[in-house]
């Protein structure tokens, strides 16, 4: 029960950051599918130094994944009462799995792919970019790799 009451927690509170943050579209537009990026791109909508790569961009992921782990791990252990790194880790790893499929979904192919709040202005003739469900559903498997980490950071939480 403590495990469905956190997920739906975490879902709620991850479902408003994804509202906060996509107030204003553009400034999200490197989770949008390639087609759209390449058209806002030649809009001039594009904030190069926002693009993805580099030094900075992927110490910035890596900071985020230890936070995470770190948020993860106090969580199960105090809340779920885990004492093992094993424990710590699969329920960490679990908590993520539920967000991150979530996010990929409901956010990503009901929410995004049919809210008009999503589509930039110059875009709006590529219904099938903003539909496209597989980009969402890479990006959930991609997603699960990335909890990888944090869960492990999550187990060392644990068992500190």
């Amino acid at each position: 029960m403590t495990f469905l009451i956190e997920s739906l927690i975490a879902c709620a509170l991850f479902s408003l950051f994804v509202f906060l943050m996509s107030r204003n579209p553009i400034k999200t537009i490197f989770n949008y599918p390639p087609a759209i990026i390449e058209r806002c791109d030649q809009l001039g909508l594009v904030d190069a130094s926002n693009r993805p790569g580099g030094a900075a961009f992927y110490g910035k992921k890596i900071v985020a994944m230890a936070v995470f782990g770190v948020l993860l791990g106090l969580l199960v252990r105090y809340v779920n009462g885990c004492e093992t790194y094993l424990c710590g880790a699969l329920t960490a790893y679990a908590l993520w799995v539920v967000v991150n499929w979530f996010d990929a979904l409901v956010l990503d192919c009901i929410w995004f792919c049919h809210d008009k709040h999503f589509i930039i202005p110059g875009t709006e003739d590529m219904t099938n970019a903003y539909h496209d469900y597989w980009f969402h559903v890479k990006g959930a498997f991609i997603g699960m790799l990335l909890g990888i980490p944090a869960a492990l950071v999550a187990g060392v939480i644990v068992i500190a």
